[in-house]
C-alpha cells in the first residue's frame, strides 16, 4: 500500500499517541519528516526522535512524546499544505499560530524552519503544518 501523505500519516500518529498517553511513537523514515521533527525537537514539542530499522529492514522513526504535569505539550497539530492544495507564503504575510505562542512549520529554500526563524532568515515558502 502506497502512502500520499506521509507528513499528515506522521502528525496523526503523534496526536494519536498524545491522547492514549504513549511515550513514543514510530512511523516511516524520510528526510522531510526528519526535517520537521528536527523543528519540533528545537521548539521544544517533542524529547526526541531517532531513526533505526524495524524488523523488515525499513527506515523508520521513533518519536519520544513529551507532557508537562500529565498533559500532552501539543495540544494542537494541523497539516495546512496537503498534496492536492499547496499553501505558500512570503516573507511580509507569514502566519502566526495563536497570536505568536504556537509555530508554523515551513519548506524554504535554505531547509524547513519555524515561522519564527523564517522571518529572521528573510524567506518563505510552503507551509507545511502548524503546532500548538
Amino acid at each position: 500500500m502506497s502512502m500520499n501523505d506521509a507528513l499528515a500519516d506522521m502528525l496523526t500518529r503523534i496526536r494519536n499517541g498524545q491522547q492514549a498517553r504513549l511515550a513514543q511513537v514510530s512511523c516511516p523514515a524520510s528526510n522531510l519528516l526528519s526535517n520537521v521533527l528536527e523543528v519540533l525537537k528545537d521548539e521544544g514539542y517533542i524529547r526526541e526522535y531517532a531513526k533505526n530499522d524495524n524488523e523488515d529492514g525499513k527506515p523508520t522513526l521513533t518519536i519520544g512524546l513529551k507532557y508537562h504535569d500529565g498533559e500532552p505539550v501539543i495540544k494542537q497539530v494541523k497539516r495546512i499544505s496537503t498534496p492536492g492544495r499547496r499553501v505558500y507564503s512570503g516573507k511580509a504575510d507569514m502566519p502566526r499560530i495563536h497570536n505568536g505562542l504556537g509555530i508554523a512549520v515551513l519548506s524554504t529554500s535554505k531547509g524547513v524552519m519555524s515561522d519564527y526563524k523564517a522571518r529572521l532568515e528573510g524567506v518563505g515558502g510552503e507551509v507545511l503544518c502548524s503546532v500548538f
